[in-house]
């Protein structure tokens, strides 16, 4: 499964919403620096889909805020 996910660093908490197209807007504590966002993101994508965190693959995006990500079954 493919999902296109629109990622904002820096927040005052991390969230998941889901957008009516499919999309999600994924709010993140953790600062854009060193891959911390994205390890956040992996581990929050984990929870909220309840699969292991190497099940989840950034396709696209890995340095921007906008991502592919796909989830492996």
């Amino acid at each position: 499964m493919k999902i296109a996910i629109s990622v904002k660093p820096n927040s005052g908490k991390s969230e998941i919403e889901e957008l009516a197209d499919g999309s999600l807007v994924v709010r993140l504590k953790s600062a854009p620096v060193d891959g911390k966002a994205n390890e956040e993101l992996v581990r929050l994508l984990s929870k909220h889909f309840h699969v292991p965190q190497k099940s989840i693959v950034i396709k696209q995006g890995s340095s921007g805020k906008k991502k592919l990500i796909e989830i492996l079954q």
